[in-house]
């Protein structure tokens, strides 16, 4: 599913397209509705540059069993595991 963001919105944002996507996905890990790994693929970083990301944001890391089990998971599919 792709969500379409109207240009009204990215410009009233005063954000690029890249920086409302990064806030978006920002918000949402806060909020814990994405994991880390999740957060950090969307935005085509890795884990580390994530939390770098987050680091300068004095945002923190929260990390429980489900987002263990994902990672897992994900480590899994990638055949890492």
């Amino acid at each position: 599913m792709s969500l379409l963001v109207p240009d009204d919105l990215v410009k009233a944002s005063g954000l690029s397209e890249v920086e409302l996507l990064q806030e978006l996905v920002l918000l949402l890990f806060q909020r814990e509705k994405l994991s880390l790994g999740k957060a950090s693929r969307i935005l085509g970083m890795t884990q580390l540059e994530f939390q770098a990301l987050l680091a300068s944001r004095d945002l923190y890391i929260h990390y429980d069993i489900e987002d263990l089990h994902e990672d897992v998971k994900n480590l899994q599919e990638l055949g890492l595991m």
